[in-house]
């Protein structure tokens, strides 16, 4: 990555950290306001600056080469190991950018997500809690589902359900049996 024009060493992330981030873009692609969701995307806002979040939400064009811009959130998955005044960097790049969100997901310690926002102090959401991300998502995220598979499928769940126009799977059934009875009255007329 690039920062101010200063090349950033970036390491890999380790095993937990990338089953984390699988889990984390499937609860995002599914939200149903989020048109592109990108991991480890390149954004450019200016020649000096190229940030790569583990996973981004935003206008991602599908062509080569780094995105111009920011995204509108973007998440980092913070685990052992971390250099701590690089993510402070990054944060504020993407901020300065344009950048809506940015939340850190914690996997050290006790799981918890830092959320960043440009002009506001930094909070912190933990398991339990409900993350928002006004105009760019949909629906609230819990905690747990950026992290752990179990809880990430019922968001995803929702979600999808959500993108064929019902509110819930009660709606569905609802539906189901409607269309039952009325299949039923047909035939016995």
């Amino acid at each position: 990555e690039l920062s101010n024009g200063h090349p950033i060493f970036v390491l890999p992330t380790g095993g937990r950290g990338a089953k984390a981030i699988g889990v984390g873009a499937d609860v995002l692609a599914s939200d149903p306001a989020v048109r592109d969701v990108g991991v480890d995307t390149g954004f450019s806002p200016s020649p000096d600056v190229l940030r790569a979040p583990d996973l981004a939400v935003g206008d991602i064009p599908d062509q080569p080469g780094w995105v111009q811009g920011a995204p509108l959130l973007a998440m980092e998955y913070a685990d052992t190991g971390q250099d701590e005044a690089e993510l402070a960097a990054k944060i504020q790049d993407l901020l300065v950018a344009g950048t809506r969100y940015v939340w850190v997901v914690r996997l050290t310690g006790p799981r918890r997500v830092e959320v960043h926002q440009a002009g506001a102090g930094m909070t912190v959401a933990h398991p339990g809690d409900e993350l928002q991300a006004p105009g760019v998502l949909a629906n609230p995220v819990l905690v747990e589902a950026l992290y752990d598979r179990e809880v990430a499928r019922e968001v995803v769940f929702r979600n999808l359900l959500q993108r064929e126009g019902y509110s819930s799977l009660d709606a569905v059934r609802e539906e189901g049996k409607a269309e039952g009875e009325v299949g039923g009255l047909r035939s016995a007329i």
